[in-house]
């Protein structure tokens, strides 16, 4: 990859001027908005309580400063609302709409409401709508593409205020009257363009300004553009760009003012500035950093954040408000951007370029797992041979980093199968990125992400065919069902993953699936067919001589067994268990078989047999160094010796276990149960599942 810094070839571009931030114009249009939040809603005028949230509607075509409009109502009422602004943006750069049930989980998320993974739009919605109940909240809900979106985010609440920015009407959602824009009007646009052509230009030819803004029709956009061009000319005088901008009227999209402007900016871009520039319309939902830049246009990061930096002063780019370096392309001139680089750039190097971006994304993703390997020399060598520019100084940077990009990398793992194809290039992504945040934010707080990644293979892998990864997401997915109590969706992935694994011959996925059906059933309630299935696993990994995994698959089938009463064959398959545990040298996992060997011994009505192998089981328990299974061994001693009459034998053990327990370390003692010994033994009664 070269290492080149791109020089724009002119001085480095002002920024805004200071304490010149100030919302200009659209005071006729705030004004009417203002008096639609106090009008009667037509459910008031028929004496009925208005059942939903009162909607205003922006409408206007991108660039036409709405989304501009409604922050500032926004920021004029928000007082009024002690709820709070929720916002979300309703459709991607290339105005494909968002999911109701990703904004809907987003909401929730900033409300601080955990909605489980995979949940459905319904569920979401409802789960929004509860808990915007009684508040006094302010929706700003940006780009909405049709009234279905909006109809589906509205809170029950009255008392609530949602202000939607649309290209037309929201037609559907009744008592909504659009404020349509149009251009600024001409006071306002000419100090628009003194904020970034410094006012000394604008007042010794106020004529020219006047027709410049005449030219961008007062679209804030082109105006935007338009006083980034002047700004970087310190020479040119405003009357140049003025009879450029008449003089280029162009055809139906391109002879918008918008267009117009952003040709001429593109055009008077060097070369290498240019060819990054549109390059852009590849990063992923329109977000960027110095490295996507920098990956996208094969230079240096250094040179391409100076470069995004330049093109946020000619307006071509907005500056994110974040700890890192962020970059987001405006959604009008997305299109504009695309259209370029079909028009002048090959496909083969706009392939090359995306295939460039997503492995750097890659790189990045694997650095920020293996900062997280503290204890892994392999890692650790990995990590000091990757460049110093891919490396997090330490963990708590890499989790920054993946909380803050981790829409763009969501968008990023979107895009890799966008075209259908299931590549090398994409699996690595994926992977990487689900490691990523398992490390980083663990399995049950990544779920829901992790959710929608999985849900990506599994539509690609259907459409192309691929069994062996259909039948890796459809088990991941079950997964991920199962820990939010969908067992019956779980299983109905299962058993599908089982379809997909023996087409593609993988027997680890159909012997997961097998063993996933089982947990699935004794979930359910369902011992007999459990313990069928288990069976099946069991069959399958004794016949390809797995040893290990036979041992852990007798512990479940034992287990399914002993919740059906099936007491004797419980007892047979622990014993096979605690023997295959002990062949493989597995001591922590012949201590735990033992303690439910005994448990079933018990439950068998043979307390004799229960107390020997109790003992045998402390013993391995102390080799294991497993503290809080001796424990619990030691209170299933006291109680079995009490119900053979040696109630001192009984305090003796009761009292070691404790004794042990006093002497856990805080980090390893019982949180969240009423009492230690509780604690201690339902740990011990889950602990044969506790293994997969």
């Amino acid at each position: 990859m070269t290492d080149q810094v791109m020089d724009t070839g002119d001085a480095r571009f002002p920024a805004h001027p200071a304490g010149e931030d100030h919302f200009l114009g659209r005071t006729r249009e705030l004004k009417e908005l203002r008096a639609d939040i106090e009008r009667a809603g037509l459910d008031t005028l028929a004496g009925r309580k208005a059942p939903r949230a009162r909607v205003l509607l922006i409408a206007g075509r991108p660039g036409s400063g709405r989304t501009a409009l409604a922050e500032e109502l926004v920021r004029q009422v928000e007082d009024r609302y002690p709820g709070g602004v929720l916002r979300a943006r309703l459709s991607e750069p290339d105005s494909a709409p968002v999911p109701v049930e990703t904004t809907a989980r987003e909401l929730l998320t900033e409300l601080g409401v955990r909605a489980p993974a995979g949940a459905a739009e319904d569920e979401l919605g409802e789960a929004l709508r509860t808990a915007l109940a009684g508040r006094r909240a302010l929706l700003l809900l940006d780009d909405a593409v049709g009234a279905e979106q909006v109809d589906a985010l509205l809170p029950d609440s009255p008392d609530c205020l949602a202000v939607v920015v649309s290209q037309g009407p929201l037609t559907g959602i009744a008592d909504v009257r659009p404020c349509t824009l149009g251009g600024l009007d001409t006071k306002s646009a000419v100090e628009f363009l003194a904020r970034y052509a410094g006012s000394v230009r604008i007042t010794v030819d106020p004529r020219s300004a006047e027709s410049l803004a005449e030219a961008c029709l007062g679209q804030p956009a082109a105006l935007t553009l338009a006083g980034g061009w002047l700004a970087a000319r310190p020479k040119a005088a405003v009357s140049d760009l003025a009879k450029r901008m008449h003089a280029d009227t162009g055809d139906g999209a391109d002879g918008t003012p918008l267009a117009r402007v952003f040709r001429l900016v593109h055009e008077e871009l060097p070369g290498p500035a240019a060819r990054m520039l549109r390059l852009l319309c590849l990063a992923p939902a329109g977000m960027l950093d110095p490295h996507t830049a920098s990956a996208l246009a094969g230079c240096s990061v250094s040179g391409a954040r100076a470069t995004l930096d330049d093109f946020v002063a000619l307006g071509l780019l907005r500056a994110v408000d974040s700890p890192l370096p962020e970059y987001e392309v405006p959604g009008c001139l997305h299109p504009l951007l695309r259209a370029l680089a079909e028009g002048q750039d090959r496909p083969g190097e706009l392939q090359l370029a995306r295939a460039r971006m997503l492995e750097r994304t890659v790189r990045l993703l694997q650095s920020c797992r293996a900062i997280t390997e503290t204890d892994s020399p392999q890692a650790h060598e990995k990590l000091l041979g990757m460049p110093r520019a891919l490396r997090f100084p330490n963990p708590r940077a890499a989790a920054d980093w993946l909380r803050i990009r981790r829409p763009a990398l969501l968008a990023a793992a979107r895009l890799a199968v966008a075209d259908g194809e299931l590549d090398t290039l994409a699996r690595r992504l994926m992977s990487q990125l689900v490691r990523a945040m398992v490390a980083h934010f663990g399995t049950q707080a990544a779920a829901p992400d992790l959710y929608g990644i999985h849900s990506l293979v599994l539509d690609v892998a259907e459409r192309r065919g691929l069994p062996r990864e259909q039948a890796a997401a459809l088990l991941n997915l079950g997964d991920l069902d199962a820990q939010t109590g969908r067992t019956r969706d779980a299983l109905a992935r299962y058993r599908a993953a089982l379809d997909a694994g023996r087409a593609a011959d993988d027997p680890y996925a159909t012997g997961r699936a097998m063993e996933s059906v089982g947990g699935a059933y004794q979930e359910l309630g369902d011992y007999d067919r459990a313990a069928d299935w288990f069976g099946r696993a069991l069959a399958q990994r004794l016949a390809r001589d797995e040893r290990a995994e036979a041992a852990r698959v007798y512990g479940r089938l034992a287990t399914a067994q002993t919740y059906a009463g099936r007491y004797g064959e419980a007892l047979r398959n622990w014993r096979a268990a605690v023997a295959g545990y002990r062949r493989n040298g597995d001591v922590a996992a012949h201590a735990r078989a033992l303690s439910e060997l005994a448990r079933v011994q018990e439950y068998a009505g043979r307390p004799e047999e229960s107390l020997h192998t109790c003992h045998e089981a402390v013993e391995w328990a102390r080799r294991a160094e497993d503290v809080r299974l001796q424990a619990a061994l030691q209170l299933r001693l006291a109680d079995t010796l009490e119900r053979l009459g040696d109630p001192a034998a009984a305090r003796l053990h009761r009292g070691a276990a404790e004794r042990m327990l006093g002497e856990e370390s805080p980090e390893d003692a019982p949180q969240d149960h009423e009492g230690q010994e509780d604690d201690v033994r339902a740990c011990e009664i889950r602990s044969a599942s506790q293994e997969d």
